[in-house]
């Protein structure tokens, strides 16, 4: 079975691959500053699906897989830095402090239309990094492309001291909240093992 990742996360594309699936990678498109909600949770979950419905619309067939990830820090929601003046600004805002990082998850059959959706949320606590530090990292350019600017797979996870929940889900994208999201549209997660690439239709 096909399976589409609606995503050009090269980070979402290497948790899947791990996981057993080749899926292919269709880019949405999606002008994510159109969308607006009450709060960050109810935000990724909004532009996951607006994601997965921009591909699910161009494909003849597949799983489209959407995702959003961003942190929320004391309220406010925090996607991808503008630049590396702001991702210093944020990490010094972050130092010491927990945050959520939530990612949200919407799975179409683009073949009959179905969908489903779910939020996965982790709690991410930061160390405190000196300003040399933060500095150093912020202009290595990793940052730059990271919802809440870090990652807990590369460099980032020198400054994160610890989480509460899923790893992957701190990545951008949840393993365990995929399977049931799968199994809501009576898709088996052993069934998409060893899928292979197939032509975008």
């Amino acid at each position: 079975m096909r399976v589409v990742l609606a995503s050009a996360s090269p980070a979402r594309l290497a948790v899947l691959r791990g996981a057993g699936l080749e899926p292919d990678v269709v880019v949405s498109g999606v002008d994510e500053s159109a969308y607006l909600a009450g709060s960050t949770r109810e935000l990724v979950g909004v532009l996951a699906a607006a994601k997965a419905s921009a591909v699910a619309g161009g494909v003849a067939s597949g799983i489209v897989v959407g995702c959003d990830s961003m942190l929320d820090l004391e309220g406010r929601a925090y996607g991808k830095p503008a630049d590396a003046a702001d991702a210093e600004a944020r990490w010094r805002e972050m130092s010491g402090k927990s945050g959520t990082l939530y990612t949200g998850h919407c799975v179409i059959d683009a073949s009959s239309g179905k969908r489903a959706e779910g939020v996965a949320a982790t709690t991410v606590r930061f160390s405190r990094p000196t300003d040399a530090e933060i500095s150093a990292y912020v202009g290595t350019g990793e940052p730059l492309s990271m919802a809440g600017a870090f990652t807990i797979e590369g460099l980032g996870g020198w400054f994160v001291d610890s989480i509460d929940g899923d790893h992957n889900n701190v990545i951008g994208i949840s393993l365990p909240l995929l399977r049931h999201l799968f199994a809501d549209l009576g898709v088996s997660v052993p069934a998409l093992w060893g899928s292979t690439t197939q032509s975008s239709a």
